[in-house]
């Protein structure tokens, strides 16, 4: 067992994935920040390279392992991303004029489908949450638009041809 939440995905190549709002491992913004914390529900501004051969769709998911849940917490989950998208705007977690076109929303650990901002409970420490780009092989996810992250980890894990991933920390307000 390990304290990383993809060590139970496919052993599949990386490719690039960067932000100009945050580096992987530094703190985010604090617009990142939950509303009811200080922020604005805000997601960051994605760019990705280097994407393997036969990407035909992208499926973004944003989790933070260290939510005192048990099973830590989802706060948003895009899929259907065209495999010829190289970015995702910034504020395109609230915005669908923002999205690439195609992609759809699930919902996140409040059944919103939309970007949650992050929260951690006063006196937990810092949290991670892990920015997952993973690129597939087929065009269309078919899962519905209700479901869950886990529904969507489970029909997504067959056609994972690559992962690219950043991971933000977000302290208590």
């Amino acid at each position: 067992m390990t304290n990383d939440p993809n060590w139970k995905l496919p052993d599949v190549p990386s490719f690039t994935l960067t932000s100009p709002d945050f580096t992987s491992g530094s703190k985010l913004p604090d617009w990142v920040r939950g509303a009811a914390a200080g922020g604005e529900d805000r997601s960051p501004e994605l760019t990705w390279s280097d994407a393997p051969a036969g990407t035909k769709s992208f499926v973004l998911t944003v989790f933070d392992p260290d939510a005192p849940s048990g099973s830590g917490f989802w706060h948003w989950t895009l899929t259907n991303i065209p495999g010829t998208a190289t970015s995702i705007a910034r504020g395109a977690g609230t915005d669908d004029a923002l999205l690439p076109a195609g992609a759809t929303r699930h919902r996140n650990e409040y059944g919103t489908d939309v970007f949650l901002g992050m929260a951690p409970p006063p006196g937990h420490g810092p949290h991670r949450y892990f920015y997952t780009l993973s690129a597939l092989d087929i065009d269309k996810l078919d899962v519905p638009v209700d479901a869950s992250p886990a529904i969507v980890g489970l029909r997504l894990r067959p056609h994972i041809i690559g992962r690219a991933q950043m991971i933000g920390i977000q302290e208590t307000a």
